[in-house]
């Protein structure tokens, strides 16, 4: 087992962070994560509007929310190691003021280029900023508290999934003072501005006794080798697939072979790579790295091209747009609560197939709604389905990173877990860059046609590839757990090793508090040691 945190000298232990302090920590730092899931979410439903003010392409809408998703995957392992050497508040302190300062310049930017500029900043500061969340919760609070504080973390990350949306429709339709969309980004800076203030005056620093060193070389090597795909893969289609973009991706895997060699050469200068590679004998492991890898991208997908068809297709504003969104992130967060509580302890792996059949009969059902009706489909009509689809969902992201971290040795914990949590950002990232052919290229073969039919029709489209997604990740699960044991009861040598068969049962190490899920998809509340120890 992973070693705790420990505080830094002379700063506040656990037993000094008691009473009042701890608790208006607590709500500082909660609040950074609240505020970095819903800004995640928040941007979508402003697109249009986006759009319409600064002439955006839909190329640079694609990047204004994959450059987030994207530079805060490469920096996230990073941002958790430096908050291990040089103190997590100072850390999570810098990160709110970039995050604040990123913010200001999302709402000020005079054109496109340097919106996705600024969102990318926004994206690296939250690198900095959430991996401290889970650590200072942890050194804070003594472990006969940490159930009641991670549910209440569970319930901040389930409000924010169901806020963003609805927060960024209100901001975007009450147009305040004329800003238009410019609002959901500055409405940061009070809240960022507080956080900071209060956050040097109420959080303890701490440091982890023995912290890796930095893999600054690893990030840039696989940086480099995700934007030589992402890249012509967003931007391809506007420049008419030039032959250069497929040079770049077909190179790619070449980057991703050196980023190995290097990290492999890492691991034993110092035993500080950015990835563990051995990780990659465990199937648990990498199946469970597949089912997120490709729920990142199906959620990448689905929720820009559904709220591109709700407001461009249907015709609909910004705030019926969000509130027909409220179901889906309902169903997300009661399946997320029932399946970890009650249904994966009893039927293990079903559970999460059971999700990923029900999530499939969802996306179905909106393909044959949106068939039927087009551009008059109603939100009552596509509530069933998105029901279906957010219970799905819900089933599936809770329970999956206990199940894909239960192979993992002790001393990896916490490397398999940035790596884990990693894995749903990229996805995120080519699921957005996915649209161009999904999507977009389906707007470009339909000149003549009726533009809100063409939007139905692009939104269909990308759904079936949601489908075949989804039964990918049925098949996937397969290679997980089949089913979980009760705590305490020890795993056999056999069973800790890295063979063995797909129904290997989930062992986990200690009492948990339910995994809270988020209704896009993008993050769970694993287990802290796993997530804080890198």
């Amino acid at each position: 087992m992973p070693t705790p945190p420990t505080t830094a000298p002379g700063a506040s232990d656990t037993a000094g962070a008691t009473g009042r302090r701890r608790w208006i920590a607590l709500a500082v730092v909660l609040t950074a994560a609240f505020m970095d899931l819903v800004d995640a979410t928040i941007v979508n439903i402003a697109v249009p509007s986006i759009q319409r003010d600064t002439g955006a392409s839909f190329g640079a809408v694609q990047w204004i929310t994959a450059g987030y998703a994207l530079a805060f995957a490469v920096g996230l392992i990073t941002g958790g190691r430096l908050g291990d050497i040089h103190g997590r508040r100072r850390l999570f302190l810098l990160g709110m003021g970039g995050f604040t300062v990123a913010s200001a310049l999302c709402g000020i930017a005079a054109d496109p280029g340097m919106l996705i500029a600024a969102r990318v900043l926004q994206g690296a500061m939250a690198a900095l900023m959430v991996p401290q969340v889970l650590a200072i919760i942890h050194v804070t609070f003594p472990a006969h508290e940490r159930g009641k504080v991670f549910g209440m973390f569970g319930a901040v990350i389930g409000l924010g999934a169901v806020c963003g949306p609805l927060i960024g429709a209100l901001l975007t339709q009450w147009d305040i003072l004329g800003l238009q969309w410019r609002p959901i980004f500055l409405i940061n800076l009070p809240v960022g501005i507080a956080g900071i203030v209060l956050g040097r005056r109420f959080i303890a620093e701490s440091r982890a006794p023995k912290a890796l060193r930095l893999d600054l070389g690893g990030m840039v090597l696989a940086a480099l080798a995700l934007l030589m795909v992402l890249y012509p893969l967003t931007q391809g289609r506007e420049m008419g697939w030039p032959a250069w973009g497929f040079v770049s991706m077909a190179a790619s895997p070449l980057v991703f072979a050196v980023f190995v060699r290097y990290e492999r050469a890492k691991a034993r200068k110092d035993g500080s790579p950015l990835v563990e590679l051995s990780l990659f004998r465990l199937r648990t492991f990498v199946a469970g790295a597949g089912v997120q890898l490709t729920f990142g991208a199906l959620s990448g997908l689905f929720f820009l091209v559904w709220t591109l068809c709700m407001q461009l297709g249907l015709g609909w504003s910004p705030l019926r747009s969000g509130l027909t969104g409220v179901p889906f992130s309902v169903a997300c967060s009661a399946a997320a609560g029932v399946s970890v509580q009650k249904l994966v302890p009893r039927f293990g792996r079903k559970v999460m197939q059971a999700g990923a059949l029900i999530m499939l009969c969802g996306v179905l059902l909106y393909i044959a709604g949106a068939t039927r009706y087009g551009t008059e489909l109603t939100s009552w009509q596509m509530a069933p389905a998105l029901l279906l689809m957010g219970g799905g969902m819900g089933l599936i992201v809770a329970p999956i990173t206990d199940a894909a971290l239960s192979e993992v040795p002790s001393e990896h914990s916490g490397s398999a877990s940035g790596v884990f949590n990693t894995t749903s950002q990229l996805g995120m990232a080519f699921g957005l860059g996915l649209s161009s052919v999904a999507f977009f290229g389906v707007l470009d073969g339909a000149a003549g046609r009726d533009p809100r039919a063409t939007v139905v029709d692009a939104t269909v489209t990308s759904l079936w590839w949601v489908a075949a997604g989804l039964v990918v990740i049925f098949l996937l699960l397969f290679l997980m757990p089949g089913k979980a044991r009760t705590n305490g009861e020890p795993r056999t040598a056999e069973e800790s090793g890295t063979g063995g068969g797909a129904d290997r049962p989930i062992v986990p190490e200690r009492e948990l508090p339910p995994a809270p899920s988020a209704a896009d998809g993008r993050r769970t509340a694993p287990d802290p040691e796993r997530t804080l120890v890198h």
